[in-house]
């Protein structure tokens, strides 16, 4: 029991080496905003955006391809989604 609670206590930090199943434990106990991935078992923790460099450049692009999703069949779009690659990456 004392080993558990230490391990969700535990912090994702940039260059950790996890499992997947321990990454997503991990990640479960983060905060809603805090944003990391796993490749081939290293953990990469996303640094704070900002509004003029990322925020509104990646508003216009995902506006240019709403636009061309609802004018295109068969094509679908996901922002901001956690995909398995397979079983060590998770991004």
């Amino acid at each position: 029991m004392v080993k558990r609670s230490l391990v969700s206590t535990l912090r994702l930090e940039n260059g950790d080496r996890l499992t997947r199943g321990e990454f997503e434990r991990r990640y479960a106990a983060t905060p809603e905003k805090f944003k990391a991935e796993l490749i081939e078992g290293v953990v990469y923790v996303a640094s704070p955006v900002r509004v003029r460099n990322h925020g509104r450049p990646h508003d216009y692009i995902m506006g240019w391809l709403g636009a061309y999703v609802a004018a295109t069949p068969k094509v679908d779009i996901a922002d901001n989604s956690t995909v398995r690659l397979d079983l060590d990456k998770e991004i």
